[in-house]
């Protein structure tokens, strides 16, 4: 199945947190759109890797994604080498994205801007006809997406553009509120974490509404770019 967003994430909920309402929209719009998970979150303070695993699909249906694959590398521990750019590879190839969406280049958790480099690479390599790659025992075709954006995660980034999320926020939080062993849960006896507090869902949704009240929507996302946008008509512009 060839893809025209795939998503890309350190953990299980990265997307959901940072970027679902943009392919929420997407999707609503006839686009295709699928979501990779580096590792399996396994490391996270609440819930187990099995519990995740369970709420990474209920929540990728509530988005309306088309694939979703978890490559199973150590939460908190995997690195930028040869075997995993190789695994970022193979998914590039098999899904032909136009478009990546990556971790945040530099963020709190370690995995994020590892896992965003780790992306970034597999990008550019993936474009290379030399690198070789199988998939099920075939050859796969060299494939490289035309544009890498990252999604803005916990430390607060300036954008280098927003997109216009409005009228996604309701399944944006139903999205993620699909990982119920992580987020706020009044009935959850289990130790509370950074993200597990009903603060941090506020804090979330005034992030969204900040970025939309600067290209005068009601909620936004933003993205930082490897490489400096271009556009064809100025009028898309706000």
């Amino acid at each position: 199945m060839k893809l025209d967003i795939l998503a890309f994430a350190a953990h299980p909920d990265d997307v959901e947190l940072s970027c679902a309402g943009t392919l929420i929209k997407h999707i609503e719009a006839g686009y295709k759109a699928g979501i990779i998970d580096l590792t399996r979150g396994e490391l996270g303070t609440r819930g187990s890797a099995e519990i995740r695993d369970k709420e990474a699909q209920k929540a990728g249906a509530v988005i309306g994604i088309h694939a979703r694959e978890n490559l199973g590398m150590r939460d908190g521990f995997f690195e930028i080498n040869e075997e995993n750019k190789l695994a970022v590879v193979r998914m590039i190839r098999k899904y032909r994205p136009e478009i990546i969406l990556a971790n945040a280049i530099d963020d709190r958790h370690p995995d994020h801007g590892r896992g965003s480099k780790l992306v970034s690479d597999a990008c550019f390599l993936s474009g290379l006809i030399k690198v070789s790659t199988q998939l099920d025992g075939k050859i796969q075709e060299a494939w490289r997406p035309k544009v890498v954006y990252h999604y803005i995660q916990d430390r607060n980034m300036t954008p280098d553009f927003i997109f216009d999320v409005t009228g996604t926020m309701e399944k944006r939080v139903q999205a993620i509120m699909s990982y119920s062993s992580q987020f706020y849960n009044p009935e959850s006896n289990e130790p509370e974490t950074a993200i597990s507090s009903k603060i941090f869902l506020e804090a979330l949704k005034t992030r969204a509404l900040e970025y939309g009240r600067l290209i005068g929507a009601e909620y936004g996302e933003g993205f930082v770019a490897e490489r400096t946008p271009g556009v064809t008509d100025l009028f898309h512009l706000r």
